[in-house]
């Protein structure tokens, strides 16, 4: 590992992120490159973690733009502040201003709701972390426009003008792949890919993320979601459940798994009845050799 790479590294884990080359070299080559970074991979294994954790690494300010179906320009950027701009209105009848003097009042940054992007562009003393959350669950209309904003980092706003960014944020996206991105925002951003991690890095991420457990119930923990994980589910738990399950474990003393323990706790881990039904029939059968060795 490179030097630059290995800084990179080292100031992830001590911010309690267990990363690995991959993740070290794309992080470090989207600083120096100043590229967004495009992070891919299934539901809880950590793509917006990333992101937190460089903004804590950098010690830059996080601003977050959580994507969702029927996310428009206006949500993203700015939206005026009408009662406000009302209440100058009503406070300036009967000056003698002319009315250019008066839309000038009005229309202007003190009266800006700034919403994710706007906030990000407009931000004056450093770069911030911009995370773009699940771009994949936004409009493909949404996906567009937003390509212009990381192409120039700009945005004009009629009554004000254009608004250039200071400080050109630091952008990571994440995608559940719940629809395709386009080829044109790929394009733009470099790329990584997250899988759920091996049974050797999710057992450091249990031992570095959770107090109160024990070196065997650890393992134990992180042997059985490695096995899970094989079956046919309808919502495979990720590293997220994972941690919940050791904490709730942790919360409840438990010093090693048996059959019982599980049983009681599977909520923590799996969120569907048809789930939960497969693997309460498996814990009966013993059809998992992982899982029988854990819970003997």
């Amino acid at each position: 590992m490179r030097a630059e790479v290995r800084k990179i590294h080292d100031l992830m884990e001590r911010e309690a992120y267990v990363a690995d080359p991959a993740v070290a070299t794309s992080v470090y080559l989207a600083i120096e490159l100043g590229k967004p970074l495009l992070v891919e991979g299934p539901a809880g294994v950590g793509k917006t973690e990333i992101a937190k954790v460089l903004s804590r690494a950098l010690g830059a300010d996080l601003i977050r733009l959580q994507c969702y179906e029927g996310l428009d320009a206006t949500t993203a950027l700015y939206e005026w502040n009408y009662p406000r701009q009302m209440l100058r209105i009503r406070l300036e009848e009967g000056t003698s201003l002319s009315i250019e003097e008066k839309e000038a009042s009005i229309f202007s940054e003190e009266f800006l709701l700034k919403r994710p992007l706007l906030q990000a562009i407009t931000h004056a003393e450093h770069a911030p972390v911009l995370l773009i959350d699940e771009i994949d669950r936004a409009d493909e209309e949404f996906e567009a426009f937003l390509l212009e904003i990381l192409s120039d980092f700009q945005i004009t706003i009629p009554e004000i003008g254009t608004l250039r960014a200071l400080h050109r944020p630091y952008v990571v996206l994440t995608s559940n792949r719940t629809r395709p991105l386009s080829d044109a925002l790929r394009r733009r951003c470099l790329f990584l890919w997250i899988d759920y991690p091996s049974f050797d890095k999710e057992l450091r991420i249990v031992r570095s993320k959770v107090d109160g457990l024990n070196d065997e119930l650890a393992a134990q923990i992180t042997g059985l979601l490695q096995t899970l994980r094989k079956l046919p589910l309808t919502k495979v738990p990720g590293v997220a459940e994972t941690l919940d399950w050791a904490r709730a474990l942790a919360t409840l003393h438990a010093s090693h798994l048996d059959a019982e323990t599980v049983r009681e706790t599977l909520g923590c881990i799996l969120k569907e009845e048809a789930d939960l039904r497969r693997v309460e029939r498996e814990l009966e059968a013993g059809r998992l050799e992982q899982m029988s060795q854990v819970l003997q």
